[in-house]
């Protein structure tokens, strides 16, 4: 089978076309998601939410001395409908829970979270005999990226983002369809 148009005799490269038609690779979609998720991955709007010391060095990172903007996240939003990954950054308690939930369901899709710190991942050293803190912002709501550290530093949040940009870079357009259905129905 040839292109449309051209025999097969006239084409010079018909190894590439059959190894193409026999894996089943469709070349339109992966060149559609590579042009999509090139955009995504270089274009981050993070929305803030900083709850203690983490938030610090998370204003560190946008400073001129480390500058988030030269990886395409260049303003955090103060709005979540118009960010899509959201930076946890400090302790999360029960009462605040609800807030935070309904921030990430006000966020657009495709959205993203990133935990940054212990407070965030675990609940961190204020855990430990009490009742009013999360054990990890895992339990509201999905996240993408770990940033450990008490709090970490400036290049580990930059490393953290780099690595969800690497994530979204993976990512094609059924998997996104899969992705944001699993992330709708989490309680």
């Amino acid at each position: 089978m040839g292109i449309k148009g051209i025999r097969d005799e006239e084409f010079g490269d018909n190894e590439t076309l059959k190894q193409l038609q026999d894996s089943g690779v469709n070349v339109f979609l992966s060149t559609i998601d590579d042009v999509i998720n090139w955009g995504r991955r270089n274009s981050l709007w993070p929305l803030t939410f900083a709850t203690s010391c983490c938030g610090i060095e998370m204003m560190a990172a946008g400073a001129p001395r480390h500058d988030f903007a030269r990886f395409g996240m260049e303003v955090y939003r103060a709005s979540p409908r118009q960010a899509d990954v959201i930076v946890i950054a400090g302790t999360i308690t029960n009462k605040m829970a609800p807030v935070l939930k309904m921030l990430y369901d006000q966020m657009s899709e495709p959205k993203y979270v990133v935990a940054m710190g212990a407070c965030a991942i675990s609940g961190g050293p204020f855990y430990l005999n009490s009742y009013h803190v999360v054990k990890g912002v895992e339990h509201i709501i999905p996240v993408d990226v770990f940033i450990p550290g008490c709090p970490p530093r400036p290049e580990a949040l930059l490393y953290g983002m780099m690595q969800l940009q690497r994530k979204i870079g993976t990512e094609t357009i059924k998997s996104r369809r899969k992705r944001s259905k699993s992330h709708n129905t989490q309680q």
